[in-house]
């Protein structure tokens, strides 16, 4: 890795890992929906997201420690930000299909920056571009014919919320610990969800006994390590192109569902899967045209 003369990463190795770290996040959560779409259908979402987040909060407790009033604050801030997303996320699914699901999911390529940019944050004309083919990509692998349900709306408020919820973290990791701000959110999440599946949960501890493996697997690994590594991420690069890594979620899901279930994956994924990667290129492509402002931030007024 590059470093400058004083061993420290250089800015442009940092913004590479904080790129690696989200596409981790991509590929870990493309691997939670074949992994878990036919292990949990017997689960409520209520006592799915409680036990996932319930394990997942136990393994960062010990970085509870030492809180400020102002980590505490935003650490709540983001995390009943992201209990609404997941909350939204379970009952949607219940109804909705799952690949215009990805595609709803993938709107967050355009909503971010624009949402950044009516909070003054600058908006460069190749983000609008990449996100543009990227979402092009998306709809052709995953849009599917049919009206849209209350499903589907609960996933279009899902992905709104997460859109303002990677902005906010885009400002809170500049000032906090990444374990502390994960700790916090992670066990107001269990907290909330544990109060949303307790009328439940006694009569769906036998189908949670006999899912033990897919529950470790969600709570550690599609959910622990997910928040903690895009928390890591965003110190790094902004909101936005964090947006448009998250489209190689619905890529690498299909990818993924053809290896592990069989289903299939014909010339509208390869087409799809081209003009996303095309899309991740672009962003960060380095030209005078392309890297443009189209809006001026608060900074540059």
């Amino acid at each position: 890795m590059k470093v400058d003369d004083c061993n420290q990463p250089t800015p442009n190795a940092l913004h590479i890992q904080g790129l690696i770290a989200i596409a981790l996040v991509s590929l870990i959560w493309a691997t939670t929906f074949p992994l878990t779409k036919n292990a949990v259908t017997s689960f409520s979402p209520a006592v799915l997201t409680a036990s996932r987040f319930t394990v997942a909060a136990a393994i960062f407790t010990p970085y509870l420690r030492g809180l400020n009033p102002q980590i505490l604050r935003d650490g709540l801030v983001l995390g009943l930000l992201l209990f609404i997303c997941f909350t939204c996320q379970a009952l949607g699914l219940e109804t909705a299909n799952a690949n215009r699901g990805g595609f709803i999911f993938s709107l967050n390529v355009i909503i971010v920056p624009l949402l950044g940019a009516f909070f003054g944050q600058s908006l460069l004309l190749k983000t609008l571009l990449a996100a543009g083919i990227a979402l092009t990509g998306i709809g052709i692998m995953c849009w599917e014919n049919g009206s849209l349900g209350i499903g589907d709306l609960l996933l279009f408020g899902d992905t709104f919320v997460y859109g303002v919820y990677m902005l906010v973290l885009q400002g809170s990791v500049q000032r906090h610990s990444t374990l502390s701000l994960t700790a916090i959110q992670l066990w107001l999440i269990a907290v909330l969800s544990a109060v949303w599946a307790a009328p439940e949960i006694v009569g769906q501890f036998e189908t949670l006994t006999h899912n033990y493996g897919i529950i470790l697997y969600l709570a550690l690994v599609g959910t622990a390590a997910c928040i903690w590594l895009e928390t890591i991420g965003q110190q790094w690069i902004s909101a936005s192109e964090a947006a448009l890594m998250c489209t190689l979620d619905p890529v690498l899901t299909s990818v993924f569902s053809f290896w592990l279930l069989g289903e299939k994956f014909g010339v509208r994924g390869l087409i799809g899967t081209a003009l996303v990667l095309t899309a991740l290129i672009l962003s960060q492509s380095k030209s005078e045209y392309i890297d443009r402002k189209l809006i001026l931030g608060a900074d540059d007024v």
